[in-house]
């Protein structure tokens, strides 16, 4: 049984992503600095197959304490999904220094932390394994209403996922992005606002916000063994609303 981490994955997508892996299979830790969430996810799930664990992602002594305590528990991870991110809404003129720097702290930081600890725990023990990145559209269009600095983030895991792809394939290991557009989440609902909902239905190609299932089962196909000649890629889901 393979082991997967799933950063920021108490809530939202996470957990839809980690309720997906255990379907499949996996072991899954539920890494995320709201320990409340994701010990009730672990309950959820059974603790036979899930665990929890507190980790802010932009703290390098976090992310080596936590895989260790990993390795520990469960053994070396195959899967390790970087989704743990801050997105608050705000126009360019009005975030602040201190706003700005935690937003990339924990999502482009926090990805280049985990991705690097991981894949250099991998190497030492000559295995292979895989990285799934959440990206977002916002990091290609600009976003329309996520803040620049979340956009930029998103941005910045782009490009960090082909730099990993292309110095990590010869060791076996692959790296992709996945760039969902608006999701069908409560969270995402409630960024856009209820009253904005129409309005970006209207928009949207096909009708409807996407579903998190889908980018769940994209994690998972990006995990297998087979799908080792798919790297560095980031793969869209976006209702249609960006094509290129």
């Amino acid at each position: 049984m393979q082991t997967a981490v799933v950063t920021g994955g108490a809530q939202g997508l996470g957990a839809v992503i980690a309720r997906a892996l255990v379907a499949e299979g996996y072991r899954v830790v539920i890494a995320d600095v709201n320990n409340e969430a994701a010990s009730v996810l672990v309950q959820e799930l059974g603790a036979e197959r899930c665990s929890a664990l507190s980790l802010d992602v932009s703290s390098e002594h976090a992310v080596e304490n936590a895989l260790d305590t990993i390795e520990t528990q469960w053994g070396m991870p195959y899967l390790w999904v970087n989704n743990a991110a801050i997105m608050k809404a705000q126009s360019v003129l009005d975030i602040d220094v201190q706003t700005f720097d935690r937003v990339m702290a924990v999502n482009l930081r926090g990805t280049f932390l985990c991705s690097q600890r991981f894949a250099r725990r991998l190497l030492a023990a000559k295995n292979k394994g895989r990285i799934v990145n959440i990206g977002s559209l916002a990091g290609q269009n600009g976003g329309a209403a996520t803040g620049a600095h979340y956009a930029a983030s998103k941005g910045g895991i782009h490009t960090l996922t082909k730099v990993f792809a292309r110095d990590l394939a010869r060791y076996g290991i692959t790296v992709n992005t996945i760039a969902p557009g608006p999701l069908d989440l409560p969270s995402v609902v409630a960024t856009i606002g209820e009253d904005k909902l129409p309005g970006l239905l209207a928009n949207l190609p096909t009708g409807q916000l996407g579903n998190p299932n889908t980018v769940a089962r994209m994690v998972v196909e990006l995990a297998r063994e087979d799908a080792n000649g798919l790297t560095g890629a980031t793969i869209d889901i976006n209702s249609g609303l960006y094509l290129r």
